[in-house]
């Protein structure tokens, strides 16, 4: 392998590696069908939590008219991932939230 061979490599590594960095980013708010791609689970499920209240997420406007769409943070991900759901809301304290 010579010289220009091992630089054409090491440009196609860099630019895998930079596909990647842009692929896997973190961003502060996540759509639901981003959150669901990353848990697995479909998006209506994901709405129906943040319908419920078992997931703390917040209405933004998008396109035109009334439409809204939940938003979930990064720290709410995280936390979804690490804990699991929130109770339903008026259930008691004593039982402990569902495991993803």
């Amino acid at each position: 392998m010579n010289e220009q061979d091992l630089i054409q490599r090491l440009e196609r590594i860099e630019a895998a590696l930079n596909t990647i960095i842009t692929q896997r980013r973190i961003k502060d708010f996540y759509s639901t069908s981003e959150v669901a791609a990353v848990l697995e689970k479909s998006e209506f499920t994901v709405r129906e939590w943040c319908r419920l209240g078992r997931v703390v997420a917040t209405k933004r406007q998008c396109g035109r008219g009334n439409s809204s769409e939940w938003m979930i943070s990064h720290e709410e991900l995280l936390r979804i991932q690490n804990e699991g759901l929130l109770p339903l809301p008026g259930q008691g304290l004593g039982r402990r939230p569902r495991r993803l």
